[in-house]
């Protein structure tokens, strides 16, 4: 029986710029940093005791090794405490995020990272 969510992972087109974005503007910490064979995966999490991480690869890596692959960006909804500090937080740091509404299940507001992939926070 699955009991949890282990990883998700994240391709991306620039590992250094994508480990930037998650930890310097959101907030994020590495967890674990790894190269093998000419392959890189950098596993982030919002901390370290997180059950749940991000594992940043290389698109274009993962794109030659598996062509079959869907490397698009999941649909990840995230939850916060104190969201409107948030979000100020990430327009201070120049974060792309829409307007933050109050939705049924709370206040709510969307995101971008850097490559312009967009993901949600609600407040819980």
């Amino acid at each position: 029986m699955i009991r949890q969510i282990g990883q998700v992972m994240l391709y991306v087109n620039d590992q250094e710029t994508a480990v930037k974005f998650w930890t310097e503007k959101v907030g994020f910490v590495v967890v674990a940093d790894q190269e093998e064979a000419g392959m890189r995966w950098i596993e982030i999490a919002p901390t370290k005791e997180a059950q749940t991480t991000f594992v940043l690869h290389n698109k274009e890596i993962i794109a030659k090794m598996q062509p079959e692959l869907n490397l698009g960006t999941p649909s990840i909804m995230f939850y916060a405490d104190h969201i409107e500090n948030l979000y100020q937080d990430f327009q201070a740091k120049g974060v792309k995020v829409g307007d933050l509404v109050m939705m049924p299940m709370g206040r709510v507001f969307n995101f971008a990272d850097h490559e312009n992939n967009y993901f949600a926070l609600v407040e819980k």
